[in-house]
């Protein structure tokens, strides 16, 4: 009798609101098991198959990390880059994904605008990773929360956001409140996480028993102070990004005077003196934070950076085996 495929397999990841919460748990779970059993059955799980990288920002932790993911599965990876393809210019994305489809078993893509990526699974017959888009970074919170739930876990923790309402933080959000945490946004208010992102978040927090606050008060957002009639505890991980995204440079400068306020610090830190510090990298040293709060002892930032490797090695084996 043939064993029925499992729930992910053959599915595509755009954003974290595509996984269910208890599909989610279950990619984590993979990847705590599977780090911890590295010459486990699952070195083999994808021997024969192949995963084709389109990539059209440049990259270090996801170029390097899923292919070495996809290489420990055993399937093969080629890397297309930025050049090579053209993705809507060269040649139509429906094209392109029709075509990678009859190629290879899944398709990864770092690109800009998120309907490159829509198109893409809308026309292809193989799953489609999200590797990062302007819109989401899925496969970063994938990461992160691995990494939180493998420092003290994830359940009624709580998480501030210092800086930009980017994709980096609009996936983590809902993936922190599909987990039931509690989710700190400090931003500038041009900056801000937008209205509707935030509704969704809260929809999944609510069902969680976890939280979403939105603020223009770091300190607040870190300290717990302020933010509501009665104090709120501490952080227990303060998490920041970069001001300036690429494909953003001509903003640069306006950037920094913005979040001039928003800079992690010492003194910052001080207002959670035992929480954790994450970063996504690469950091702009002396921009959204010091070397000196980078360098800091409870920072996990490198156990994240190792962690995208875990991640989305479950990933693949999950929807491509």
């Amino acid at each position: 009798m043939q064993t029925p495929p499992a729930p992910l397999q053959g599915r595509s990841l755009l954003t974290i609101a595509d996984l269910t919460p208890h599909e989610l748990a279950q990619i984590l779970d993979t990847a705590l098991a599977q780090k911890a059993d590295p010459t486990g059955d699952h070195r083999r799980a994808l021997d024969g198959k192949s995963v084709v990288l389109v990539f059209e920002k440049p990259s270090l932790r996801t170029r390097v990390s899923f292919e070495i993911a996809a290489r420990r599965l055993g399937a093969t990876s080629l890397y297309l880059s930025p050049g090579e393809v053209g993705l809507g210019t060269r040649e139509p994305v429906k094209d392109v994904a029709r075509v990678l489809s009859r190629y290879a078993d899944a398709i990864v893509c770092r690109t800009f605008g998120q309907d490159i990526l829509d198109e893409l699974q809308r026309y292809a017959s193989v799953p489609v990773v999200n590797a990062l888009s302007d819109w989401e970074h899925p496969c970063q919170t994938l990461a992160d929360l691995l990494t939180i739930r493998e420092h003290g876990g994830t359940t009624g923790r709580t998480l501030a956001w210092i800086g930009d309402g980017n994709n980096v933080i609009r996936s983590l959000a809902m993936g922190a409140a599909t987990e039931g945490m509690h989710v700190r946004i400090a931003t500038p208010p041009d900056y801000a996480l937008d209205e509707a992102s935030l509704a969704r978040v809260r929809e999944r927090a609510d069902a969680s028993g976890g939280s979403v606050l939105a603020t223009t008060d770091p300190v607040a957002a870190v300290s717990g102070h302020d933010l509501s009639a009665q104090p709120l505890p501490p952080a227990d991980i303060v998490y920041t990004d970069v001001w300036t995204s690429m494909g953003q440079e001509a903003e640069s400068q306006a950037r920094v005077e913005a979040f001039a306020g928003f800079q992690i610090t010492t003194d910052l830190l001080a207002a959670a003196p035992n929480a954790m510090l994450m970063h996504d990298l690469p950091a702009h040293r002396g921009e959204e934070i010091t070397d000196d709060a980078f360098e800091s002892p409870n920072a996990i930032i490198f156990d994240q950076a190792e962690n995208r490797l875990h991640a989305q090695q479950a990933l693949l084996w999950h929807l491509v085996r």
